[in-house]
């Protein structure tokens, strides 16, 4: 990881152009950033990542001293939950959890909810089923930022923390190949609009009538830089042939229970084995966004092997969720280093 300053930065710092984007009031996907955006976004994680160490002595450890970020879930959530209420604790803020029946539209509409918190906290993230939930939400307020902490459609924090992984693993991603194996998902989907700015090759590998829509791949194409480029498989091997980085996840997502039984009939060639392994470069790494099911989507040697950077991307759910409250709360200049 690049070297980056460790100046103090105040909670009223005002931040630069390049992350108006982000700083505007929403990330409820990565198209919502600038390539640029990205890059300081991911910068600004990896600084965190090591200024975690000094804790109340961190140059943001007062950041967002004053904010208060909603946390509201329709669905569990592990890595998102608790890194988000990490987060915004070390950056000084506090955070509110309400009950789903009481946050998302159970007892009253989620424009009553949304205009009523925007009265009382700076941030939500939410995570829910459909995307036009999420859109409901933003249209109801003006002035509350938002994070799309994961919706059946994107899972944009997922990709800053896989981006995050791989940067840390290899370096420049430019020019590099991720193969991502398994259901064209949310998860996904998110991790082709970061490769593409990246300039981060991709192949997906899903079955007939599991893959990206080719409404989603046209949009990343359109943010593709550095001759990145992504192209839609069925065969895993093609897929996996000489990648720098295998991806899995699970065949099955929330919501999708009543389909299990032809999912996993469906996907059982899909499996990351170590001989599907094998036909990436020797320093691969193996990629899961977790919860895993050993013996399905990947096999229990792969997911605990030495090649597994799944616990990286776990823990860099944090300090990536991180970087974006304080880029779009305005509690640090991020430094503009290329990935």
């Amino acid at each position: 990881m690049d070297t980056m300053s460790t100046t103090n930065a105040m909670p009223n710092e005002p931040i630069s152009s390049e992350v108006a984007s982000i700083a505007g009031r929403t990330y409820l996907s990565v198209l919502d950033l600038s390539p640029d955006t990205l890059e300081a976004c991911l910068m600004l994680a990896g600084r965190l990542k090591r200024e975690r160490r000094l804790g109340a002595e961190a140059p943001t450890a007062q950041a967002l001293a004053g904010h208060t970020l909603a946390l509201l879930f329709d669905k569990p959530s592990l890595r998102t939950r608790t890194g988000f209420e990490i987060a915004m604790r070390e950056l000084g803020g506090h955070v509110s959890c309400p009950p789903s029946t009481d946050a998302l539209g159970t007892r009253e509409s989620l424009a009553d909810v949304a205009r009523t918190l925007e009265r009382w906290v700076s941030v939500a993230a939410i995570r829910t089923f459909e995307h036009t939930r999420l859109r409901e939400f933003v249209e109801a307020t003006t002035r509350l930022h938002i994070v799309n902490a994961l919706t059946n459609e994107e899972h944009p924090c997922q990709a800053l923390a896989d981006c995050l992984t791989l940067h840390e693993r290899y370096g420049a991603l430019r020019g590099r190949t991720l193969a991502y194996v398994g259901d064209g998902n949310n998860v996904a989907t998110s991790l082709t609009h970061a490769a593409m700015m990246l300039g981060l090759n991709l192949r997906l590998a899903s079955p007939k009538n599991f893959a990206l829509s080719d409404e989603t791949l046209d949009s990343a194409r359109r943010v593709a830089r550095h001759g990145a480029q992504v192209v839609q498989v069925q065969d895993p091997v093609e897929a996996v042939r000489g990648a720098d980085a295998v991806y899995a996840d699970v065949w099955t997502s929330m919501g999708q229970e009543a389909d299990q039984t032809r999912r996993h009939a469906m996907f059982q060639e899909y499996r990351i084995t170590h001989a599907l392994m094998a036909e990436a470069n020797d320093d691969a790494v193996f990629m899961h966004c977790l919860p895993a099911h050993r013996g399905e989507e990947v096999d229990a040697d792969v997911l605990e092997g030495p090649r597994s950077v799944v616990f990286d991307q776990a823990e860099n759910r944090l300090h990536t969720q991180k970087a974006l409250l304080l880029m779009m709360l305005g509690g640090v200049e991020p430094e503009h280093n290329s990935i």
